[in-house]
């Protein structure tokens, strides 16, 4: 009988003690990658500021540049990461628990006839811990274009939780010259050790409490851009070619 490798990885990864070696393991090197990466910080200030204030803050990186959230944050603070209920959600939450972040299962985008009903419950769910623990202070890191995508597409849901808690938006990349990518619909960096790194933290963003929808609109255009603005920096920064994804043009090219 043929040996399906497929089916096996698959319920390899289904065991709790697989993805908890596998979050171990991934913790490892990212630390590995952290220390042997020469780091070029621009604006750190805007996160010292933040850090400081007694208000809440939500921090937001592409999900293709999640790998490396850990090497940039100081640990004034707990970071609660929100990551998906399902699939690589899981993993995520595995390693950054090492780091001493706290996870949040969920999603920040808005339900729709693709996503099953836990998805559904779990979402507004997720919604209202984040706005609770942005009331008491806390601070929350967002992937806004994960877990689905569109790449690089902002979901609505950050600013809704902006506006209801009135916690400012911090862009942030952390990313590294020396890299892989996977063929996954974000194309997913995987941060190799021993190479040059760019951390760069965007102007922080209010959103006002009051807008209407034309206005919610607008605001979540001008956030995305302001993410966009941070990761095509950090690539030219680091000698690369800024990303090409739908509706984008860097440096403002047709």
């Amino acid at each position: 009988m043929a040996l399906n490798t497929r089916s096996l990885g698959k319920r390899l990864l289904a065991s709790s003690w697989v993805r908890t070696l596998i979050g171990f393991l991934t913790a490892r090197y990212v630390t590995l990658v952290k220390a042997t990466t020469k780091w070029q910080v621009t604006n750190g200030h805007h996160l010292t500021d933040q850090l400081a204030g007694a208000h809440g803050l939500i921090i937001i990186t592409w999900h293709s540049r999640l790998m490396m959230i850990p090497a940039g944050w100081p640990g004034a603070k707990p970071l609660h990461i929100l990551v998906s209920r399902h699939g690589d959600g899981d993993l995520v939450g595995r390693v950054m628990v090492h780091f001493g972040m706290v996870t949040v299962r969920g999603s920040t985008h808005r339900p729709n006839r693709n996503y099953e009903a836990d998805r559904e419950k779990g979402g507004s769910a997720a919604l209202r811990q984040l706005l609770a623990l942005l009331k008491d202070g806390q601070v929350i890191g967002l992937t806004p274009d994960g877990p689905r995508g569109p790449a690089r597409q902002l979901s609505d849901g950050v600013i809704t939780l902006a506006r209801l808690s009135g916690a400012p938006i911090l862009p942030v990349v952390i990313t590294t010259a020396r890299h892989r990518r996977l063929r996954s619909w974000d194309r997913f960096r995987i941060a190799l050790p021993f190479s040059k790194g760019a951390r760069i933290f965007g102007e922080p963003i209010i959103i006002a409490r009051g807008l209407d929808k034309p206005g919610q609109e607008d605001a979540r255009i001008q956030v995305e851009a302001a993410l966009n603005a941070v990761t095509d920096q950090a690539d030219q920064m680091l000698g690369h070619t800024p990303d090409q994804y739908p509706g984008h043009s860097p440096n403002g090219a047709p």
